[in-house]
C-alpha cells in the first residue's frame, strides 16, 4: 500500500464524482413532465425509459459497487466457491423472462408502483401487502449500507480520511460528503438521476474490466502464472480451521452449497424492490423482454470481474479485509491516473444502486404503509413528498449503520436480507400466474420462511463468528449442506400449499381480486393502461 494520499488518483476520482453530481441535478430537467409531483414521475421516471436506458439502469442497479468489490473478494478469500454469482446471474434471465412482462402489464394497467401494490390488488389483503413491503424495506436497508462500504473501501485505499487516530469527523468527512450529494440529487431528480448517471458508471466499469483483464495478466506473467499462484495460496492451511484456505475447484462436498446458493440467489434477485422499480420504469413490456436477452452481457463482465480475485493473490496483495483486495490491486498495478478511473467506477457504482434502492424503499413505505394504514386519502403530491423525505431517512439509516457499527453487522443483515426477500416469491410470482393460493396461506408460509431462515442463520457459526457465520446449513431430511434461504423458501411453499388446501376446504374468505386475465398481457397504448381503480376491498378480519 502506498503511503499517504494518492493525489493523482484522488483528482481523477473527484473529477468523475463532480461530473455525475452535475448530471444528477440536471436529470431533474431531463424528460420533465408537466406534472412531476406524483410517484410515477419521481419514483418511476414517468414509466418512459426505452431499451437502452432500462438496460443501463438495471445494470447499474444489479451490478453494484458491492458486486465490484465483494465477488472478487470472495474469490480472493476462498477460491472458486465465490463464482456462484456467475451462474445465478445466468439462471435469472430466463426466469424473469417468464414473469416480469406480466408484472409490468398489470402494474401499468392499474397504476401499481410497488410489488406490494400488486399483492394487495391481486389477493385483496392489506396484511399480506404489508408483509411484502416490510420485508422489502428490511432487505434493502443493509444493501444500501454496503454500497457506502464500497465507497469507503476505495477512500481507504486512496489514503483519504486519515488513520485510526484521526478525529472521527475528519475521518468520515469524505463519506459524509458523498452521502450529502447522493441525498440531494435523489431528492431533487428522483429515478431520473441514477438513470442518467448509469451511463457513466457502466461505461467506466466496462473500460476498467476490459483493461484489467488484459493489462494485469501481462504484468503478472499470464493466466497460467496467476492460477498457479492462486492454487499454491489456497493449498496453504488456515490455522483457524486447520483446513486449506480455499480451492480453485470446489470439492464434491461443496456442490450442494454452490448449487442451492446459485438457485436461491437467482430466485431472490428480482424480488428486491430496487429491481422492480427499475423494471416498472420502462415504457413497454417489449422493453422488458429485450432486456432479458441483453442483460446477460453483464454476466460475462461479472465472470471476468471475478478473475480479479485470483489476480490479487498472484500480485501478492495482502489485505486483512478481503473487501480491500481489489481496490488495492488497482492501486498496485495501474498507473495512478487509471487507478483513479477504476476507483471512480467503484464509487459511482455505489451511487447509482444506492439511489434506486432508497427510492424503492421509500415507495414501499409511502404506498403500502403510509397510504394504506396512516392516510388513505393522501393526494399524489403528498405521496411524492412523503416518499422524498423517506428516501432521505433511509439513506441516513444506512449511513448510521456504516459509521457506527462494525462492517460485519452490515454483512450479517445483508445475508439475512437475501433469505428474507426470497420469502416474498410465492406471493409475487405465484400471484402473477394463479389466484389459487389463499391470502392467509401465503401469509403463513411467509412467516414460517422468515422465522426459519432467521433462526438458522443466527445459529450458524464460523471460526470468527458465533452467530451469522455463513448462509448455509444442513438441509432437513436430505442431510446435505445447502443455502438456508432456499430451504426456508421450500418450507414457505409447502406451508402455503397445505394451508391453501385447508382454508379452501373450510371456505375461508378469499378476498377480492381487482385484476383480470387480460391485465397481464396488456402493452403500452392498449386501452385502460394506468386507469385509476379504487382500493381493493379487504376483509375486515385483517
Amino acid at each position: 500500500m502506498k503511503d499517504g494520499v494518492n493525489v493523482v488518483a484522488l483528482v481523477v476520482f473527484v473529477f468523475f464524482f463532480a461530473l455525475v453530481t452535475v448530471m444528477g441535478f440536471m436529470a431533474a430537467r431531463w424528460r420533465k413532465a408537466a406534472d412531476a409531483e406524483n410517484l410515477d414521475e419521481w419514483g418511476l421516471g414517468g414509466r418512459s425509459f426505452g431499451t437502452w436506458i432500462t438496460w443501463f439502469l438495471l445494470g447499474g442497479d444489479l451490478y453494484t459497487a458491492y458486486t465490484f468489490v465483494a465477488v472478487p473478494a470472495a474469490i480472493y478469500a476462498a477460491g472458486a466457491a465465490g463464482f456462484f454469482a456467475v451462474p445465478y446471474t445466468i439462471l435469472v434471465y430466463p426466469l424473469i423472462f417468464t414473469f416480469l412482462p406480466r408484472l409490468w402489464s398489470v402494474s401499468h394497467r392499474h397504476g401499481y408502483v410497488t410489488t406490494s401494490d400488486f399483492v394487495r390488488g391481486r389477493f385483496g389483503s392489506k396484511g399480506l401487502s404489508l408483509a411484502v413491503a416490510v420485508t422489502g424495506i428490511l432487505a434493502t436497508m443493509p444493501y444500501i449500507a454496503l454500497q457506502l462500504v464500497g465507497i469507503q473501501a476505495v477512500l481507504d485505499v486512496m489514503g483519504v480520511g486519515g488513520g485510526e487516530s484521526t478525529h472521527w469527523f475528519i475521518k468520515d468527512l469524505p463519506i459524509l460528503i458523498a452521502f450529502g450529494v447522493l441525498a440531494a440529487y435523489t431528492y431533487s431528480s428522483g429515478l431520473r438521476a441514477p438513470a442518467l448517471i448509469a451511463f457513466v458508471k457502466d461505461t467506466l466499469i466496462y473500460i476498467v474490466i476490459a483493461v484489467a483483464i488484459i493489462y494485469i495478466p501481462i504484468k503478472l506473467g499470464g493466466f497460467d502464472a496467476i492460477f498457479g499462484a492462486a492454487g499454491d495460496a489456497f493449498a496453504q492451511i488456515n490455522p483457524a480451521t486447520d483446513k486449506p484456505r480455499g480451492a480453485l475447484i470446489p470439492g464434491e462436498q461443496a456442490h450442494w452449497t454452490y448449487a442451492t446458493l446459485a438457485i436461491g440467489s437467482a430466485l431472490a434477485l428480482f424480488m428486491y424492490p430496487h429491481s422492480i422499480t427499475a423494471t416498472l420504469s420502462s415504457r413497454s413490456r417489449e422493453v422488458i423482454r429485450r432486456n432479458t436477452t441483453i442483460l446477460p452481457l453483464y454476466s460475462l463482465m461479472l465472470g471476468l470481474l471475478a478473475l480479479l480475485g485470483f489476480m490479487a493473490i498472484a500480485a501478492g496483495v495482502k489485505a486483512d479485509n478481503p473487501q480491500l483486495a481489489i481496490p488495492q490491486l488497482f492501486e498496485d498495478m495501474f498507473p495512478d491516473w487509471f487507478a483513479g478511473v477504476a476507483f471512480a467506477a467503484i464509487g459511482i457504482g455505489a451511487l447509482v444502486p444506492a439511489a434506486i434502492m432508497s427510492i424503492a424503499a421509500a415507495n414501499l413505505f409511502t404506498r403500502n404503509i403510509y397510504k394504506d394504514f396512516l392516510k388513505p386519502d393522501a393526494t399524489p403530491e403528498e405521496e411524492t413528498k412523503v416518499s422524498k423525505v423517506t428516501s432521505l431517512l433511509v439513506k441516513v439509516g444506512a449511513l448510521v449503520f456504516v459509521l457506527t457499527m462494525d462492517k460485519t453487522v452490515a454483512l450479517n443483515f445483508q445475508l439475512l436480507g437475501g433469505i428474507w426477500i426470497l420469502q416474498t416469491f410465492p406471493a409475487i410470482v405465484g400471484g402473477l400466474f394463479t389466484r389459487w393460493f389463499h391470502r392467509w396461506a401465503l401469509l403463513a408460509g411467509w412467516a414460517v420462511g422468515m422465522v426459519y431462515g432467521t433462526v438458522v442463520a443466527y445459529n450458524t457459526s464460523s471460526p470468527t463468528q458465533k452467530h451469522f457465520g455463513g448462509n448455509s446449513d444442513t438441509i432437513p431430511l436430505i442431510g446435505e449442506i445447502g443455502y438456508i434461504g432456499l430451504t426456508a423458501f421450500a418450507l414457505n411453499a409447502l406451508v402455503t400449499v397445505v394451508m391453501t388446501l385447508v382454508l379452501r376446504a373450510v371456505k375461508a374468505p378469499e378476498g377480492v381480486d381487482q385484476t383480470a386475465a387480460d391485465d397481464y398481457t396488456v402493452d403500452a397504448g392498449d386501452p385502460g393502461v394506468q386507469e385509476e381503480l379504487p382500493p381493493p376491498t379487504v376483509d375486515a378480519r385483517h
